[in-house]
């Protein structure tokens, strides 16, 4: 079993990992999201991401970026945290923290076989769809239902 920290990797690394992956004949996955303060939900998401392919890389918004998305006072743990966190669950591969607000520049340079997102989209809401068709990806939506919200998380924490 590879270390949690070996998996956290650079743009360029991932690359060549999903290359090389891809010469051997395995499939790719892409999922991500900010995983702020891990919980089930994101267990179960990226659990149902790696049984899309055999290979499951991860993207992780930036600090900037979850700014951006959810507002003052987020993220609660900065990216290399974040990440590592992500990376030690069994059913990632890589983890690569991108700085955009939307996946689709990572999308565009990895081309997945399959970009993964959570059950509070469809197929047709996924905002990076038609990025993922371009090239002849496909869309899954994986995971359990959105019973879990980190926003009521840290409400219930914060009392």
């Amino acid at each position: 079993m590879r270390e949690a920290a070996s998996k956290v990797v650079s743009l360029e690394s991932v690359r060549t990992h999903v290359e090389a992956a891809r010469r051997d004949g395995r499939t790719v996955a892409l999922a991500n999201g900010c995983f702020d303060v891990l919980h089930v939900g994101h267990v179960r998401y990226l659990e149902g991401a790696g049984a899309e392919a055999d290979v499951l890389v991860v993207g992780v918004n930036g600090d900037g970026s979850v700014r951006r998305l959810k507002g003052e006072g987020r993220p609660v743990m900065p990216a290399a945290d974040r990440a590592l966190l992500v990376a030690a669950l069994q059913a990632t591969d890589q983890v690569v923290v991108f700085e955009e607000d939307d996946v689709s520049r990572l999308i565009q340079m990895l081309r997945p076989d399959v970009h993964c997102k959570g059950t509070d989209y469809t197929e047709e809401t996924v905002p990076e769809r038609a990025v993922v068709l371009s090239y002849g990806g496909r869309v899954a939506i994986v995971g359990d239902p959105k019973d879990h919200d980190t926003r009521h998380l840290l409400a219930r924490i914060r009392g």
